[in-house]
């Protein structure tokens, strides 16, 4: 049993230092892809933007997700002890 806790605080803790930069990642790229969508001709650019706005919106989710990881594993360690 120790095995897997221990094997699971080292996913946690490479999840938790790599989770904020993908996050920045995916915001940054969404906003390259949106300021590259402005240049590209009306038949294509709605599709540019749409990629766009999901690398932009996928950042955030993958920011609160990594934000709200440290207080949900908080809350559920109190509910098994």
């Amino acid at each position: 049993m120790a095995y897997i806790e221990t094997l699971l605080g080292s996913w946690q803790a490479i999840l938790a230092s790599i989770g904020p930069i993908i996050s920045l990642i995916l915001i940054t790229l969404g906003g390259i892809v949106y300021g590259v969508a402005q240049t590209q001709p009306s038949e294509v650019k709605g599709t540019w933007q749409v990629a766009a706005i999901g690398l932009f919106i996928g950042g955030i989710i993958v920011g609160a997700v990594v934000g709200a990881a440290q207080l949900v594993r908080d809350s559920s360690m109190k509910l098994l002890t």
